[in-house]
């Protein structure tokens, strides 16, 4: 630019525009506001009964913190490490809800936003800024919202799809330089790598991809190098695409909905990742509505959903949601997904995760444990897979499926869980 097109002001400038009693929103994962976030939680001994709408975010929440329950209160949308603890104490809800509903809500004023707080890339010559790494639901409350009041860093990529919005459209901006939070992922264990080797084994070449974060996920596409033509249309992606991408292996070519092309609605990662993506061509971060759409999934072929669980019970119903009735995470597109690879042509819906807990516990169970959410149905599940091996459900029984997950389970714990099947369902297998 040669010149800029906006006048930046002050953090608490910015921030002065909340009032009490106001639902604002807070700008997705890696693309969290820290600076405004800070300012906003600064104003808390002023503010009363200010409603916060968010998904996952990175950084801190201080907003959430006890001292100021009487001054904000979090609808988690989808459940972080940094606010578990405060769902687990009755100062945030958890919503249960579809990642691709969230729009919707916003869109049609179920949950009228009257401030969305963003994080964008500079202006372009035509002064239009990019919502970055995060354009999933956070377009939807831009596009919402009353009042916008962004963060403007130039170390958020510009990326290409349905972010752009122009800086006139915003009310107040401050500028801030710092690097997004990354997330690193370990190497996989020798029990994930087993899993991922499993996850591979069912891909077809000329698959649309649609994958988490995490070893699990970084594990499958390791194991995926011999594959040939595969294509990526997910909610999110992180740096476990890019090797598959640099050998050619990533090609999209057979893809129905904007072939050549990798499809997403936001990403997490390193900072490899974040410049992989800054003004590529290549990759499209597009509006979450549209890419968790299973009408607009099922038209790619042989698309391949592969999500993780807490626990899955023995006739197939999928906790991943929470630990009991302790929220871990949330819904997220898992059923967006799964549904929709269900009705795509030669799509495989998969389910993957360790046979046990780092302590030893079954993640394979006779019940589900009390106030345990479902978020995959036992009639959508398809596969189930473990370090143990596939698990095939789509059109089996009740006592097909129980000798099928039980396959699959540790075995030191296969022997108990065939007692519960028993005692249960009174199936022996």
């Amino acid at each position: 630019m040669s010149s800029k097109s906006y006048s930046p002001v002050s953090p608490q400038e910015a921030v002065s525009v909340i009032r009490s009693g106001d639902k604002i929103f807070i700008h997705t994962a890696a693309a969290a506001p820290q600076v405004l976030v800070q300012a906003l939680a600064d104003r808390g001994d002023e503010l009363r009964g200010v409603q916060i709408y968010q998904l996952h975010t990175e950084g801190p929440a201080p907003y959430a913190a006890e001292q100021y329950v009487d001054s904000f209160h979090v609808h988690s949308l989808f459940t972080g490490a940094n606010m578990r603890e405060a769902v687990q104490a009755g100062r945030a809800d958890f919503v249960p809800v579809f990642l691709s509903d969230i729009p919707r809500l916003f869109r049609r004023g179920v949950i009228p936003l009257d401030v969305a707080i963003l994080h964008v890339s500079p202006p372009d010559v035509h002064g239009y800024v990019t919502l970055g790494v995060s354009v999933d639901t956070s377009l939807a409350a831009a596009q919402s919202a009353k009042v916008l009041i962004a963060e403007i860093n130039p170390q958020m990529p510009r990326t290409q799809g349905d972010g752009s919005i122009h800086i006139s459209r915003f009310d107040k901006v401050i500028e801030v330089n710092y690097p997004l939070p990354t997330m690193i992922i370990p190497e996989p264990n020798d029990i994930e790598r087993r899993i991922g080797e499993n996850i591979a084994s069912m891909v077809d070449n000329g698959a649309t991809l649609q994958m988490g974060i995490g070893a699990i996920p970084n594990a499958a596409l390791a194991a995926m190098r011999n594959h040939r033509e595969l294509g990526i249309h997910t909610e999110m992606f992180s740096d476990g695409i890019i090797p598959l991408v640099e050998r050619g292996i990533i090609t999209n070519e057979h893809k129905a909905k904007h072939p050549g092309h990798i499809v997403t609605g936001f990403l997490v990662g390193s900072q490899k990742l974040y410049d992989f993506v800054n003004d590529n061509p290549l990759v499209r971060v597009l509006d979450i509505e549209y890419v968790n759409d299973t009408s607009i999934i099922r038209k790619n072929p042989k698309a391949t959903a592969i999500n993780s669980a807490i626990e899955v019970d023995i006739t197939g119903q999928v906790c991943a949601d929470s630990i009991g009735s302790r929220i871990f995470s949330g819904v997220g597109g898992q059923m967006d997904f799964i549904r929709g690879a269900a009705l795509s042509k030669g799509g495989k819906p998969i389910i993957a995760l360790p046979s046990t807990t780092n302590k030893g516990i079954s993640r394979i169970t006779s019940m589900l444990k009390p106030g345990a959410g479902v978020v995959t149905t036992r009639a959508h599940v398809h596969y189930i897979v473990t370090e143990y091996g596939v698990a095939e459900m789509w059109g089996r029984s009740i006592q097909e499926r129980a000798k099928a997950m039980i396959d699959i389970a540790h075995p030191d714990h296969r022997e108990q869980l065939m007692k519960e099947t028993f005692e249960i369902w009174k199936i022996r297998v």
